[in-house]
């Protein structure tokens, strides 16, 4: 299933040529990845007070397309890939408009209270298996 959050571009988020900064994809997409797992019902505050467990980005692969510029309303699809007891691959895309401007595939791992590597909450590897 794919979650679409629309996000404003502010002037903030932009070069002195009004273009959005490229590093500012990822803080797009990282949104987007906390409000999916948050409509999936999971707290992320609670997971980590109650177990420890935090969720790391191990890799990014990132294709910049086109750019979005000042005031654009764009859209970032998050969906997950494939998944396994210790990590989760989501697509995420950025859209303008239905033309995309920018594309990655993020693995994501759990890390214990220690910082170890841990297991990938059952929610979201169900999510990510349909």
């Amino acid at each position: 299933m794919i979650h679409r959050m629309t996000i404003r571009v502010y002037y903030e988020d932009t070069d002195l040529a009004g273009i959005v900064y490229y590093a500012n994809y990822l803080k797009f997409i990282e949104r987007a990845r906390s409000e999916w797992v948050r409509g999936l019902g999971m707290d992320q505050a609670r997971l980590k007070a109650e177990t420890g467990t935090v969720f790391a980005v191990r890799r990014i692969e990132a294709d910049y397309l086109s750019p979005a510029q000042f005031d654009d309303l764009i859209e970032v699809e998050t969906e997950p890939a494939e998944a396994t007891g210790a990590r989760l691959v989501l697509r995420q895309d950025v859209l303008r408009d239905g033309v995309m401007l920018f594309s990655a595939r993020v693995t994501l791992v759990a890390l214990t209270a220690a910082g170890r590597p841990g297991r990938m909450p059952k929610l979201l590897t169900q999510a990510a298996k349909g």
